[in-house]
């Protein structure tokens, strides 16, 4: 099943579990097709994350988005340890 179908299959739910309710076995296909809705955007921001960079002005160094992140949040924590 494609993505386009699963959303289709999603909005399909969603306007029957509105108008007249949904079996216990239509809430879990809800259930898992919203899962792999999300798992699916999340893969793919991540993907688009990991091919962005910060460019430092002042060195010229490039560092990757998620390699930023991380050096940000350690020097975040240091801070804290030094207070």
């Amino acid at each position: 099943m494609t993505m386009d179908e699963k959303i289709a299959r999603i909005n399909a739910l969603a306007h029957k579990a509105k108008a007249e309710g949904l079996t216990d076995e239509e809430k879990e296909e809800q259930a898992q097709l919203r899962r792999d809705y999300i798992d699916s955007v999340k893969a793919n921001l991540k993907s688009q994350l990991n091919t962005l960079y910060v460019l430092d002005e002042k060195t010229g160094k490039k560092t990757k988005i998620v390699d930023f992140e991380r050096e940000r949040a350690a020097r975040a924590g240091k801070k804290k340890e030094n207070r």
